[in-house]
């Protein structure tokens, strides 16, 4: 390099970029990269909170400070939608999740001799970075990390096993992925885990299946001021906080509606939310979680009527949708091509689409466009803080 070049962006992956398109890590917006390759800090470079940053592949952008990282999330969500024509009316401020505010999580722990590891897998790598803080994770998910060490430290044995805590109504909700007690000593240690870290539930999968091992009274999240009946492993959004910005993004743009569609529903997030003064529909290809919502809404008498149905296969048609005026979808990462394309041909007056992918998001709604349909406002998320992750609400309106 001959010259300075001044990073004026971030970059998809977390990388900082110069005019001339040179990619940097770990630099931030205003950051001087000098002709001998080294960085000077400029007034947005924010000194790391995390001890582990820059190994662990939890974070990409703790070294950005809050308006760099508002900015990201709103710069994914609209190039993404400029990169595809699609052209929003209003772009609302990002809503981004504090720190410590994550409420689901999945670890690895591992034996490689020593005291047993515990935490992310390295940025690019297998290899596992031991926790030793986490900026990210609700207090009660990471208090858990150290009793856990200490649970699998007498083992002899070699493993890997896999983590999934998330925090529910009870307490926290945990699941070990490749493990059984092995004997009656260590069958009787982890009830004793159990009974003294308050766990909510823990199950146990040796490669068939989650297995209840621990759950004193049955688990349950709230959703739409609702407790429902949480299956272990279920979606959940990552933090409270995100959850509430979309869910009051769709409350808004569907309030008028009489009779509404929400597709990829889960355990109700939305329609649970949606069913105090209109009819909804909710419609899901995992069972567990479909009777989860019916089970919620039965005894809360909210009008909303569930269907287990795999909408990647079988979406519903527009003579199906021709009985609602609003529908709402939250597809997984790969977006939802083939409902979309019954949805822009059928009319429907609102679409409301959730998404945790920009650029499937996008892609999707190229269809809704060329039918006719106006993009009236987007609303980006940054539910995963520090992490290149974004997720958005946006409404389209039938012109």
């Amino acid at each position: 390099m001959s010259a300075s070049e001044e990073i004026i962006r971030i970059a998809a992956k977390g990388d900082g970029v110069t005019a001339e398109g040179q990619h940097v890590a770990f630099a931030a917006p205003g950051d001087t990269v000098l002709p001998d390759g080294s960085l000077m800090q400029g007034p947005h470079h924010a000194a790391p909170p995390c001890r582990h940053f820059g190994k662990c592949g939890g974070c990409q952008l703790q070294h950005c400070d809050e308006e760099t990282l508002a900015q990201f999330v709103s710069d994914r969500v609209t190039h993404a939608a400029a990169g595809q024509g699609l052209n929003p009316q209003l772009i609302a401020p990002p809503a981004m999740s504090p720190p410590h505010s994550r409420r689901r999580a999945s670890l690895r722990a591992i034996n490689g001799g020593g005291r047993p590891s515990i935490g992310f897998n390295a940025a690019g790598s297998h290899n596992l970075v031991n926790l030793s803080e986490c900026h990210v994770l609700a207090p009660e998910l990471f208090a858990l990390i150290e009793p856990l060490r200490k649970y699998f430290a007498p083992l002899k044995r070699k493993y890997s096993i896999d983590i999934d805590l998330a925090k529910t109504d009870q307490g926290v909700d945990c699941g070990l992925k490749g493990f059984m007690p092995d004997g009656l000593e260590q069958t009787e240690n982890l009830l004793d885990f159990c009974r003294d870290n308050g766990l909510a539930r823990l199950t146990l999968d040796a490669g068939y299946g989650a297995e209840g091992f621990w759950e004193p009274e049955p688990v349950t999240v709230t959703l739409g001021g609702i407790p429902v009946a949480y299956p272990a492993g279920a979606f959940l959004q990552a933090t409270a906080h995100g959850e509430a910005a979309l869910v009051g993004a769709a409350r808004e743009w569907l309030g008028n509606c009489e009779h509404v569609a929400d597709l990829f529903s889960g355990l109700g997030t939305f329609a649970l939310a949606l069913g105090r003064g209109r009819k909804v529909l909710a419609v899901e290809a995992d069972r567990a979680a479909v009777l989860a919502c019916r089970s919620a809404a039965n005894p809360a008498r909210l009008p909303v009527e569930t269907s287990h149905r795999d909408l990647f296969r079988n979406p519903l048609r527009p003579d199906e949708l021709s009985q609602f005026d609003g529908v709402l979808l939250d597809p997984p990462r790969a977006g939802a091509r083939t409902q979309i394309e019954q949805i822009a041909a059928s009319g429907i007056g609102r679409v409301v689409y959730i998404s945790c992918n920009p650029s499937s998001w996008s892609r999707d709604c190229t269809m809704l466009r060329d039918a006719g349909y106006v993009l009236q406002e987007l609303r980006p998320v940054g539910q995963f803080r520090w992490s290149t992750h974004v997720e958005l609400a946006s409404l389209f309106v039938k012109g």
